[in-house]
Parts: structure tokens; sequence; C-alpha cells
């Protein structure tokens, strides 16, 4: 018998699911890569629900659990990915719509993210980023976003996260790093030269180097301690910023999983100075 897709399993029980369910299910569908790669905790706070409710769903649907229902996630995302790319017809790039021809790449970047990681290497900057008295995000000129969004995912996560300007940095910024601090550059061409001065800098102090980069022979990939990259497979002349979100997203993911207990407690009291304050509106 033929295995059921997710989307049919969905279709199937989505009557008897609750209300918070269903937000869980719709947002599963339409963005299938990013619930193969976050969490529970994560989709539900971009969906508006408790974790709880996302791990309910998990179990509304027949699966054993959150674990077992990702993994569903991401065997029905990388078949559409193969399916889709098989589908391609060499050559006709002309013929196809430009916001097409930038999906398909898109999907091609994402497709070989994955395979191109080191698990032990991904680990590695795990383990760091928890163990760090402070951690110093370096994102200058197109960076800054990704790194912003590195900032405010930490800061959810722990204390003593900074984050440099869209300009350059400050030294007064780099002289409290310590030999247990690290210091997260993202790097891609065209190559800035602020970051290899603070990569220099950084180093000087004795803090670990994790670079965010496109190849492991770019110049911060050369001098970082650990260098995680998104387009190393790829011979494309622009960058992808969604490439490097889903590795941050990895990256996330697994501090998520070594450090919840601390996590959880942070998390709490963000929610209770957010609650005391009236922040959100639900």
């Amino acid at each position: 018998m033929e295995e059921k897709t997710l989307f049919h399993i969905i279709k199937e029980r989505f009557p008897s699911l609750s209300p918070g369910q269903k937000k869980v299910a719709e947002f599963i569908k339409r963005h299938m890569d990013e619930g193969a790669l976050q969490t529970a905790y994560q989709i539900g706070q971009k969906v508006g629900v408790s974790e709880t409710t996302v791990i309910r769903l998990a179990y509304a649907l027949g699966f054993g659990g959150f674990s077992d229902l990702q993994e569903k996630i991401r065997k029905d995302w990388l078949f559409k990915q193969q399916a889709e790319n098989e589908g391609t017809v060499a050559g006709k790039d002309r013929d196809v719509p430009i916001f097409e021809r930038i999906i398909d790449r898109e999907r091609v970047l994402l497709d070989q993210l994955l395979p191109q990681l080191n698990p032990d290497d991904l680990w590695k900057a795990v383990e760091s980023i928890i163990e760090a008295d402070r951690v110093y995000i370096g994102s200058i000129g197109s960076t800054y976003a990704a790194g912003y969004w590195l900032y405010y995912s930490l800061r959810q996560m722990r204390k003593d996260v900074f984050l440099s300007s869209p300009n350059g940095y400050l030294p007064e910024e780099i002289c409290e790093l310590t030999g247990k601090s690290v210091v997260v550059v993202f790097s891609y061409p065209r190559y800035r030269r602020e970051v290899l001065k603070l990569v220099n800098l950084a180093k000087n102090q004795h803090a670990k180097i994790l670079a965010i980069t496109n190849r492991q022979l770019s110049p911060a990939g050369q001098a970082a301690d650990i260098a995680l990259t998104t387009e190393e497979q790829t011979d494309f002349s622009h960058n992808s910023i969604a490439s490097v979100i889903s590795l941050l997203e990895v990256l996330i993911a697994g501090i998520q999983s070594r450090d919840e207990e601390r996590i959880n407690l942070r998390q709490q009291q963000l929610e209770q100075l957010y609650a005391n304050q009236e922040l959100f509106l639900e």
C-alpha cells in the first residue's frame, strides 16, 4: 500500500483538530521547510500557540510524538524537492518567469545545505555558544539582517549576547572578550575588511571564532575555529539569505535541545515580563 503523504493525513483528520492544532497544521502545510527544521516551541511561537499544542497535533495526526511528525515532514519535503528538481528542464530559464527562477534557485540551495554541513562542527558550534560567557555577533553591511535575527533568537535563550552595528564595531566591545567568549562573524562576498579585522582582534583576546560564510576557504572561514557554510557546493553568483537563515535555524534548534532547562527558565521570565507590560495583543 502506498504511504500516505502528510498533506493527506492532515486532510483526513483536519475536522477533528482543535482550533490551535488547525493553525499549526496549516502553517506546516505552507512552510514545510520551517516545519522540517524548527523545534515545537519555535513553530508554536510563529503560529501563536503553545509548544504543547504543537506536540498534541503530532498525536492527533497519529504520530508517536513531535519527532516522528518532524521526520515525516522532512521526508515529504525532500521528496517534493527531488520531484521538482527532476521536473526542471535544462535550458528553459528564459521561458520561466523571473520569480519562479529565483524560487527554483532557493530550493536548490536549501536542498544542498544539509548534506554539506558537518554534524561534528554543528555540535561544536552549539556547545561553544552554550558554554560561552558572552557571545558577540559581528554582522556588518549586507549581513546585518541575518546577524540581527541570530541576536534576537539568542537573546530569548541566554544573557550576555551582543551585536555589532551594520557599519562596524567598537574597540570597547571587543576588549571585554575573554578566552571563554565566542565571536560569531558573517562573511559573504564581497568580503568586508572589517570582518577580518574583527576576527584578528577577537583572537588576540583568545575568543573562539565561529564563521557563518559561503565557503570554508573564505577569508573568515580560514581564520575561524569553526566555519559553517551555506553555499559550498554551488556556483551561484548571488548569496542567499534564505540559506543563511536556515543554517541559523539548525543552530538554534541544536542549542534548544542541549540547553533546554536554562532556556525554559529564561523564557518563563521573559513571558512574565511581556505579560506585565502587555506587550503583545494575544
